[in-house]
């Protein structure tokens, strides 16, 4: 299929909605080029490109369409990866929070629990709560460094780390063999798994282990100041209460 031909079927489909059709519409012939000349790429950094519409770009289409390439991949690979579930966190980009909730929806609707925090969490807290719940999985939405413009979408094993190449392989196969981002469907399995918001006491014991690696704790904490950044916003709630700590 063509640049245009993808286009065209994009800005006819009645599942994209008026905004991004109007993106559509105003779009150069090289905006063009570059959001419809490949689908975004997966690869062991997991998904990370502009946020908008198109295939070569991060939206809901093509979250949704990892994710349920995803699903397929625990199911195969874990006999209780519906209740061991997957643990969720994001960073505060455009629609990280969005992207955090679809992904639930859909690993819910293979039967998989998941599990989310009230609000943004960073990458190491997450990798740590697949760990302390003895999930099976984990996301994080996040680009990372990238600029404010883009969103990613990274996948975790069983021991909270990023799924190195040879695992990785398997789940690149399960969403090429899907169809395009627009047509991806699947049954919805009954009973649907659960989404749950998690409780303070990951939040708390992850808290601690932190700050009992504390090099110098009789250090005295007066007379110098610290300049923080929490960058795209993930380490913000955690890095606030250990300095007040």
């Amino acid at each position: 299929m063509t640049v245009n031909e993808k286009y065209e079927r994009w800005l006819a489909s009645p599942l994209v909605n008026k905004e991004d059709k109007e993106t559509l519409a105003h779009m150069s012939k090289e905006e063009k080029d570059d959001a419809f000349f490949k689908d975004v790429e997966f690869g062991t950094a997991g998904m990370r490109g502009i946020l908008g519409p198109g295939t070569n770009r991060l939206n809901t289409f093509t979250i949704r369409r990892a994710t349920v390439g995803f699903a397929l991949y625990l199911l195969e690979k874990f006999p209780r990866a519906k209740q061991e579930g997957v643990v969720i966190s994001h960073d505060n980009r455009h629609q990280s929070r969005a992207f955090t909730l679809l992904s639930a929806q859909v690993l819910n609707d293979f039967g998989i629990n998941t599990f989310i925090f009230d609000s943004l969490r960073p990458t190491p807290e997450l990798s740590f709560a697949v760990r302390y719940l003895h999930a099976c999985g984990g996301i994080m939405v996040t680009a990372s460094h990238n600029p404010k413009e883009y969103n990613g979408y990274k996948v975790y094993d069983e021991t909270g780390c990023q799924l190195v190449p040879d695992k990785i392989s398997r789940l690149v196969e399960l969403i090429n063999s899907l169809p395009n981002d627009l047509d991806v469907t699947y049954q919805v399995t009954t009973p649907r798994g659960v989404n749950k918001i998690l409780g303070p006491d990951v939040d708390d014991t992850y808290v601690k282990l932190v700050e009992d690696i504390a090099l110098n704790p009789q250090l005295p904490k007066k007379g110098f100041k610290i300049v923080f950044t929490p960058n795209h916003g993930t380490s913000y709630v955690n890095a606030m209460r250990i300095f007040n700590d």
